[in-house]
């Protein structure tokens, strides 16, 4: 199972109490102990920063568009693997089902040995001041991935110690219940909270207010209200974060990232790269007619035409998120040999037109519409940003400062059918006023779910918004959707086996515990 593969790979990694090799992606230190290594503050904060980018990989490269828009309506996909997620038809073989599993488990598994490896470091005299923080680090990316887990699979296995586990040989490992998959993931992030700095030099680097956010959305899927307006509070009232006020370029250069609006983002570079990974979204976004020599188009996925008739009027989020008729930018101008009619078509900038001839420059797809999040262009040669083929330099954005804001209104909208509260409406408001949007005097929970979706389309989250209402309502919005295509409606039947996802079927061929009842971690 991928659980067992990661915890013989953590073997072989440094950090152990054998030490004879760094973790992925970094030079061979063979010889390194925890004698000699892990002395300084460089050596300890190069071993976490193996966590921002590259072990993320398998679930942000398309398992986080399946399971957080496709299956949430907000996309619309083709090929073989990603259709099940339209229509509620995935199986426990699915390869995104997969990859996610693998993903946050061997997250899991790193941060748990890099944790153990780091308090050993301490006990032998080891500089608190900058391991402490290091630990806080691996806390916090093993409460994140760990509140994915119980979200997305619900009941799951909770693995502390992969390397005993390895050295024992006992693989039959448990399902634990939601509720201790979450509770270990709110005392984890509770742990980050207590150790992470205020603040950090280096960009991109997790803070306080990183953990004290990711534990206000815990808060909020638990319904813990009062927790969740406590440390919305706290994010907000420390004066760190703001809205960016270019939302659009928050999604289209690499040059806004870890910009005042993001608390937590996996970290993408091209060149001189310590996070370790580049960002795929732009080829499985990026339109086909904006293809070229340097940039990867495959529209994999689009918008779905559930979403487009979702914006309210005059929501500019919807052309700062998605691509239609008459969307433009000038500054990219795409070119193919050999093409006259393409390039004069291109030659004042990048256009999107679904009426012209598409070996003349036409785009035309299925839904008449692209998503413009994460398209950072068509490369450095054609007036964009560097493109590697599959590759950018732009992070995506976990857990940004809207987000924070409307868990606040949220979390002091509570149980009730509606609030005016001042306070809440301000937070509620300033998300509005950023998408040139009129102010809303009361709002409801609708109100916030409908305003969640239009400000995290395409981010990956909407399903867990749409999950955490409970079977009923969940029903109720998601047979309401359309999710077919521009000359074809599709409204599917959503039963409540569907609100979890099946534990890949590999897992339990190898651990048939798995396919057991859970049980109690606590």
């Amino acid at each position: 199972m991928k659980h067992k593969k990661i915890i013989a790979i953590i073997v072989l990694l440094a950090g152990l109490s054998s030490c004879k090799k760094t973790f992925i992606d970094r030079p061979s230190l063979d010889g390194t102990t925890l004698d000699n290594y892990y002395n300084t503050a460089e050596e300890v904060r190069g071993l976490t920063s193996t966590l921002y980018g590259l072990p993320w990989s398998g679930y942000e490269n398309r398992a986080m568009d399946a399971i957080g828009d496709v299956m949430a309506g907000n996309e619309y996909t083709g090929g073989n693997d990603d259709p099940p997620f339209i229509n509620f038809s995935f199986a426990a073989t699915s390869v995104r089902i997969a990859d996610a599993w693998k993903v946050f488990y061997k997250i899991g598994g790193w941060t748990s040995e890099y944790i153990n490896a780091l308090e050993q470091k301490k006990t032998m005299g080891g500089d608190a001041s900058f391991i402490d923080p290091a630990i806080a680090e691996c806390h916090f990316f093993r409460g994140t991935v760990y509140f994915y887990i119980g979200r997305i699979w619900g009941d799951a296995p909770i693995i502390t110690e992969p390397g005993k586990t390895a050295l024992e040989g006992n693989f039959n490992i448990p399902r634990y219940f939601k509720a201790d998959v979450l509770r270990f993931a709110k005392e984890e992030l509770e742990l980050a909270e207590a150790d992470l700095p205020e603040s950090d030099p280096q960009a991109g680097r997790l803070t306080k207010y990183s953990a004290k956010g990711m534990l206000a959305k815990l808060h909020l899927y638990n319904k813990d209200y009062t927790n969740a307006k406590a440390k919305t509070e706290e994010v907000i009232n420390s004066g760190k974060y703001d809205l960016f006020s270019d939302y659009a370029g928050m999604f289209m250069s690499s040059a806004n990232n870890n910009n005042i609006e993001s608390l937590f983002s996996i970290q993408h570079q091209l060149t001189g790269n310590p996070w370790g990974s580049g960002n795929q979204k732009n080829p499985d976004r990026g339109p086909s007619n904006m293809q070229t020599s340097e940039a990867s188009m495959w529209e994999l996925y689009t918008p779905s035409m559930d979403i487009l008739g979702s914006y309210e009027f005059g929501d500019l989020r919807r052309k700062w998120s998605v691509m239609e008729h008459g969307w433009s930018q000038l500054s990219w101008k795409p070119k193919r040999d050999g093409n006259d009619d393409y390039n004069n078509f291109m030659a004042n900038g990048y256009v999107y037109d679904t009426l012209q001839a598409t070996d003349k420059g036409g785009q035309k797809n299925s839904t008449r519409s692209n998503i413009a999040k994460y398209v950072v262009g068509p490369g450095s040669a054609f007036g964009g940003e560097a493109v590697l083929g599959m590759n950018t330099g732009i992070n995506t954005m976990m857990l940004r400062y809207a987000d924070i804001l409307l868990i606040y209104a949220e979390s002091v909208l509570g149980t009730s059918a509606s609030t005016n509260d001042p306070q809440a409406l301000a937070a509620f408001n300033k998300v509005r006023a950023r998408a040139n949007l009129a102010a809303k005097t009361s709002i409801t929970n609708d109100d916030i779910l409908r305003e969640r979706r239009s400000e995290f389309a395409f981010e990956g989250d909407y399903w867990f918004d749409i999950q955490r209402q409970g079977f009923a309502k969940a029903k109720q919005i998601i047979e309401a959707q359309n999710r077919g295509t521009f000359d074809s409606q599709n409204r599917v039947t959503f039963t409540e086996n569907y609100m979890y996802l099946p534990i890949p079927a590999g897992e339990i061929l190898q651990d048939p515990e798995l396919a057991k009842d859970p049980v109690n971690y606590y």
